[in-house]
């Protein structure tokens, strides 16, 4: 007699061999200055007078991640003109089509030195206003230069629902906080990964298999 988990097992691998996960948005930010038109946003809301948005990285400070050594989306203290007050600066994706499931993978970098530098990463399915992003996925937080690290978050969703992804530049007072911070290698995936899947078929089969055998 066969072993229904066995059985379910085998039939789970056959249907997700063949997967792949849906890439919504891959960037890799070679021209920061192409990414309005193709549909993205860049919001200051840092104190008055503003200052820059987010720019093309500065080999100088440090290199891309991957690629050309400039190819990486920047931010810094100077996204206000005051010398005190809060950075407040948005790069807000195009409108994706997510699923639940979904994911955002990015490598992030602080320049460090002593001043905190602060990323956070938002999720809003209303609009591209920056109070419309309420929910945080996760946030990235660094004093010293650690070098390019690889973050990933999941993307609350339980059905299938146009959203957008921003990515805040955050400094509560450039008096004693912020210097310069970039991200690169941004991935956004519209469903799981097939690993993901599978591993919750495989648990999903292993209950029902039990259920059967106990009965």
């Amino acid at each position: 007699m066969r072993n229904p988990r066995l059985v379910a097992a085998a039939a789970l691998l056959a249907l997700c061999s063949g997967a792949q996960a849906q890439i919504a948005l891959s960037e890799s930010f070679n021209d920061v200055t192409a990414l309005a038109g193709s549909g993205w946003l860049l919001v200051n809301t840092s104190a008055a007078p503003l200052g820059t948005s987010w720019f093309q990285g500065n080999a100088g400070v440090f290199p891309a991640a991957s690629g050309p050594a400039d190819a990486y989306a920047a931010a810094n203290f100077l996204g206000t003109g005051a010398l005190t007050g809060a950075v407040s600066n948005w790069l807000i994706t195009p409108q994706l089509q997510l699923q639940p499931g979904a994911g955002v993978s990015l490598a992030v970098r602080a320049a460090g030195g002593g001043l905190l530098d602060t990323l956070e990463v938002r999720l809003s399915t209303t609009g591209t206003a920056p109070a419309d992003f309420s929910t945080l996925l996760g946030s990235y937080a660094s004093t010293t230069d650690q070098g390019w690290v690889t973050r990933n978050w999941a993307v609350p969703l339980s059905a299938a629902t146009p959203s957008y992804i921003a990515f805040r530049y955050v400094i509560s007072d450039v008096a004693t906080a912020g210097n310069y911070l970039g991200i690169d290698n941004v991935v956004i995936t519209a469903v799981p990964e097939p690993t993901t899947s599978l591993l919750i078929g495989l648990g999903l089969a292993g209950l029902l298999a039990r259920r059967r055998l106990a009965a």
